[in-house]
């Protein structure tokens, strides 16, 4: 399997990092399937640090044997477990089952406003499931541990110019 990861430098070697910010899987190592979505997280982090060059970096991900060796959660749509999975990452409180690998929807802008809402209150667990069937998800690949990380290998990385 292709996974891709966009940003404003190129990644040749994957780490487990804790960002400073509370993201949808938790720690590690975010990449996705997507090469469109790929593209928008280089743009952003781009923005973000000021930088000139947006790139993606291009890894073959060893799928197969993921699934018969490693710890995988896989959520195919935003439904109420995902929406439980990423408000407690999120917010900060551990996830008492341990994992390796973690596979669902991103929450982009139009989906963080709405699982927000749920979060203060807003919107009931329905309502919220229901706002968020009609929306576009690109999914994303989280690698939470060195175990997962050993399967995924660099192999490339595309220049993406006049995004900025």
């Amino acid at each position: 399997m292709i996974v891709y990861r966009g940003s404003s430098i190129v990644v040749d070697k994957p780490r487990i990092l804790q960002s400073e910010r509370l993201l949808d899987f938790g720690t590690g190592f975010y990449t996705t399937t997507n090469k469109e979505q790929a593209s928008h997280w280089a743009l952003r982090v781009a923005v973000r640090r000021k930088a000139e060059m947006q790139y993606i970096s291009v890894y073959e991900f060893d799928y197969e044997r993921a699934e018969k060796e490693l710890k995988v959660i896989r959520f195919e749509r935003a439904n109420e477990e995902w929406l439980n999975f990423i408000c407690s990452c999120r917010s900060g409180k551990s996830i008492t089952e341990e994992y390796d690998l973690v596979f669902g929807p991103v929450a982009d802008d139009n989906v963080y406003a709405t699982v927000q809402l749920y979060e203060l209150g807003v919107l009931d667990k329905d309502e919220t499931i229901k706002r968020l069937k009609v929306e576009k998800l690109y999914d994303q690949v989280l690698f939470h541990t060195e175990k997962a990380l050993s399967l995924c290998s660099y192999k490339e990385f595309i220049v993406l110019e006049g995004e900025k």
